[in-house]
This record gives structure tokens, sequence and C-alpha cells, in this order.
């Protein structure tokens, strides 16, 4: 069975607990910044489909918001996002971690198979054998397991809001991806900025960029996730920290996500006129989304797109 690397949660109990020691996150025992380690191991290239597996009962809507997304990162030629800032250009920031690595650029990802298990095959209780059995049905190199809010996660809410991690098959090492709709369990952990923070700060919610807290919630994780995936895959490519709890490309600049961002405040971020919401990507279809910062190994600080 393979090991999980964690979330933004690997460090803290809950989320805005992270936020509280975000300035602390970044400094080593003596005070300097600390550094975005790469550890020689491989990073995932190339062109690779994502197939989506959702678990439990997802609106229509619902569904549409997390594979647009996933659809977003790789634009095809001809179809790049013509709104800047997009979520295509967040994700090709991560080139400043493989020009120092592979050489390569990130990897393109494309929107494969959606597989939908409205019947709660597994039950409603599931442990991390269940992740990777359902992951398995994704049947591709990387596979998204997506957990509806009435479907509770060992150890979610507890020390995690999502995971990514690696096991062996007879098609090689495959990567996978598990993030949960916290709307229903934990949303002030795994839902912030879009729900009132449980810990820390007590700053108003900000409106949802696609009217559902929890969905936007998991874009936020499920970006976080892949971001890690790409640039640590297998627990020997870049991250901070110890192995079995590392920080990650994204999870490293937790509650970061505009410039000006502290401790309870995501930063100064872009507000749609016409619903008021907060976000600061386009993506397809007219979408707009909150993606988060990224850590820049060469500065040693968190890069944002606004």
């Amino acid at each position: 069975m393979a090991s999980f690397i964690t979330t933004a949660l690997s460090l803290c109990s809950a989320l805005l607990l992270c936020f509280l020691l975000l300035p602390a996150l970044f400094l080593g025992c003596d005070g300097q910044p600390l550094a975005m380690t790469y550890h020689r191991g491989v990073m995932l290239t190339g062109q690779i489909p994502v197939n989506l597996v959702f678990y439990g009962k997802f609106t229509a809507s619902q569904r549409a918001v997390l594979s647009d997304f996933v659809a977003s990162l790789s634009p095809l030629p001809g179809q790049k996002d013509s709104v800047e800032p997009s979520v295509g250009t967040w994700w090709s920031a991560l080139r400043m971690y493989y020009a120092a690595a592979s050489k390569t650029p990130p990897p393109r990802l494309a929107l494969g198979r959606q597989i939908v298990d409205e019947s709660y095959s597994l039950g409603k209780s599931l442990r991390d054998a269940d992740l990777a059995a359902l992951a398995a049905r994704g049947g591709a190199a990387l596979s998204v397991v997506l957990t509806a809010a009435d479907v509770a996660v060992e150890r979610f809410c507890m020390s995690r809001c999502g995971s990514h991690t690696s096991s062996a098959s007879g098609r090689g090492r495959i990567v996978y991806i598990w993030v949960g709709d916290s709307s229903a369990q934990c949303p002030g952990q795994c839902a912030w900025p879009f729900h009132q923070p449980l810990y820390g700060p007590q700053t108003p919610p900000l409106v949802a960029p696609n009217g559902d807290v929890g969905t936007d919630g998991m874009v936020i994780n499920l970006a976080s996730m892949l971001a890690g995936a790409a640039t640590n895959p297998f627990g020997d490519g870049f991250y901070q920290g110890p192995r079995e709890a590392p920080l990650e490309a994204a999870t490293a600049c937790t509650g970061v996500y505009a410039k000006g961002a502290y401790p309870g405040y995501p930063g100064n971020l872009l507000v749609d006129p016409a619903t008021g919401a907060s976000f600061n990507a386009h993506g397809a279809r007219g979408r707009k989304y909150l993606v988060p910062a990224l850590f820049d190994p060469s500065t040693s600080t968190c890069s944002t797109l606004v």
C-alpha cells in the first residue's frame, strides 16, 4: 500500500492554524528562508490525461465546475484562454521547477474520462485503500477521486483536505489524487476563504466564484494537489521539510492567493462586478476560479497571479 502525501494540512491540525503559523513556515531554525529542495526524483512530464472519478452524488453543475477546471490547465493551441490572468498561466508557472530539474516543460494535462459512482458502491466511510481502489477505476496515469459532501474519508478534516500518492500497477507506477467536498463536514478548514474560518482571524467569507462553497473549495485543494503531484509525484521531487509531511509547490503557500496576503487575509483578489465573487484566474467556458500561490524556489517567496 502506497504512503500518502498530504495536503496543506500536513503540518497543522487545521487549515486556519496554518495561516497563523504562515510566516514561520518559511523560516528555518536559524531564521533563514527554507529552501524548496529538489531530491533528484522523477517529475511528471509529457501529455497526461486526467480521469475524474466522482464518488457520491454530485450535481451536473458541480461536475462541470471541476471538469472545466482540469480542462483549463493546458488549453489546446488556438484555444488558449483569451482573458488573463488564467488557470493555464498559473499551471505553466510550474516551469520554474522544471527548468531547475528536468529541463522539460510542465506536463500538459488533458481532461480524460469522467466516471460517476452515485450508488456509493464502497459505502459512505472510506479508508485509504478504498481511495486506491476508486482511483484504479480511472485507468489512467493520473486519476482524481472526488468525494461528495456526505462521504467520510480517513483523516478528512482531521489532518487533510485531500492527498496525492502513487502506487504500482501492471502499467508501472501511477499517480492519483483525492479531494473531498468539505461543505458539510469542515468548510471552515478546507473551503476558506469561502467560509467563515474555524481558527485564526475571523474575517468575513468571500463569495465563491462558481456559487458553491464546497465545489470552489475543492478547486483550491485540487489545484494544490495537482501542483504537488507534478513536481513531487513519488516523494523524491521538490519539497520542503520532512518527506513524511512535505510542503510542496502550492502547499508551501497555504492561505496566499494574491499580493498583500497575510494570515487570515487571502490577498487583493479580483472581484466580479456582477456577482461580487472573488477570484484570481479565468478558466474554460468563461469560468472564474481561485487558485493558490506557487512557491518560487529561486526567491523562496510565494508567487501569485494577481
